[in-house]
């Protein structure tokens, strides 16, 4: 009977694991939805799309956590509007991109991002935004080559000050448990926090459906996973201080509302770039690109009224 009570424990043990085994691949199926074209780059194929004009100053979209470059459409689409060509792409481990393994540290998206970037030619002068993990990713990544950002835009960036809770705490920190509860938690939690948004207002069509549907596809719950305790582990101050010190500028948009990201992080960000401008967007949450696109997009307008060139 105990062998028999073990094996059902175990068995329940293993179950969410599971879970992701029965997930869909991402495949040459899967991205026949695709609205983009696709790069091989070292690590893998990575999904990327252009918007706007064909000529014009560049402007790079780095994406969050869990939600993929769909999430840029509005600003993309405001951006094209104000004369920027416009790249977006997927992460590894989100949307149409590969599910390559490895920690999801600086290194890693910022080698995605580098490989990107040679293969569409672009190598200097281009503005590069980052949305929340994004923003880390941005931030990581215009420290290391400051010489080719023309201005760095982060939008409710991670590597500030964040709230994460004491689940997000678990699984990030402590090792077997915090997988086990990644896949036995996370995929509900995930789908109740998208749904909860449907009642509000978003520019970009479809959204949520896409949040909920990256839950299909292998690898997006261990991407999720391996950011937790990579890019999203530590705050940025050095390279933020580093920025300062190199004269990038910088545009900080933070939701007043935001209870992932606390408003807060504006001071923060203050002490480390004092000539970072900064707005606060009222009655704005954590979803800044599609709940505020207009709001985010007229920052942006206002930081470069000299004009593009």
């Amino acid at each position: 009977m105990l062998w028999f009570v073990l094996l059902v424990l175990v068995l329940a043990a293993l179950l969410p694991f599971a879970d992701e085994w029965r997930r869909k691949p991402m495949n040459a199926a899967a991205r026949a939805a695709a609205k983009g074209a696709f790069a091989d780059l070292s690590q893998g194929r990575t999904c990327y799309r252009w918007t706007g004009p064909l000529r014009g100053p560049v402007a790079v979209c780095v994406h969050g956590l869990t939600t993929p470059s769909q999430v840029w459409d509005s600003i993309a689409e405001g951006l094209a509007a104000q004369g920027f060509r416009v790249l977006t792409y997927d992460l590894y481990g989100r949307g149409f991109s590969d599910r390559p393994p490895g920690r999801q540290d600086a290194g890693f998206f910022c080698t995605q991002l580098e490989d990107l970037l040679e293969d569409q030619g672009i190598s200097q002068d281009f503005t590069l935004l980052g949305y929340s993990m994004g923003g880390a990713i941005a931030t990581a990544y215009a420290a290391r080559h400051p010489d080719q950002i023309r201005q760095l835009i982060l939008i409710a960036s991670a590597g500030v000050e964040t709230e994460p809770g004491r689940f997000a705490a678990l699984v990030r920190h402590v090792p077997l448990l915090g997988d086990w509860l990644m896949h036995a938690v996370f995929p509900r939690a995930h789908t109740r926090a998208c749904a909860a948004e449907r009642s509000l207002p978003s520019s970009v069509p479809g959204l949520i459906d896409t949040q909920i549907g990256e839950l299909r596809y292998k690898g997006f719950v261990p991407a999720v996973l391996s950011s937790m305790r990579g890019i999203l582990a530590r705050p940025q101050e050095e390279e933020h201080r580093s920025l300062h010190r190199a004269g990038v500028p910088v545009l900080a948009v933070w939701g007043k509302e935001d209870a992932l990201i606390p408003v807060t992080a504006a001071g923060r960000l203050a002490e480390w770039s004092r000539l970072a401008r900064q707005d606060v967007v009222e009655g704005a949450g954590h979803g800044l690109p599609y709940s505020h696109a207009e709001a985010v997009l007229q920052a942006i307008s206002q930081s470069h009224e000299g004009g593009l060139t």
